[in-house]
């Protein structure tokens, strides 16, 4: 009886390492560091760097487009007077100045 266990785990147990080392595989190539898993993951992080990348672009782009607008060979008289108006903290008689709350600054909160 010992010797049939014997002979049938032989013919049995190239079988199961194989089996066992194509699991191994497969769930690293699924689960590990640089799995599928990973991938989508980066992947949606890169989707989301090229958001932040295009937003960022287009907020240059206008600021660069309202800096142009106030060099000396292009002045714009309005936007001359908005950005007087700002700084100054100036206002025309009859017009009406709504306050708004600061947002907190929650980078210097601890």
């Amino acid at each position: 009886m010992v010797r049939e266990i014997r002979r049938r785990a032989r013919q049995v147990a190239p079988q199961v390492i194989a089996v066992c080392l194509v699991g191994y595989f497969v769930f690293h190539a699924v689960q590990g560091e640089r799995g599928l898993l990973a991938y989508l993951r980066l992947q949606q992080d890169l989707a989301q760097a090229k958001a932040v990348q295009s937003e960022l672009a287009a907020q240059r782009k206008e600021m660069e487009h309202r800096v142009s607008l106030l060099r000396p060979d292009s002045l714009d008289p309005d936007m001359l007077e908005e950005q007087a108006r700002h700084v100054l903290n100036f206002a025309r008689p009859n017009e009406v100045v709504i306050f708004l709350k600061e947002p907190k600054d929650t980078a210097t909160a601890d």
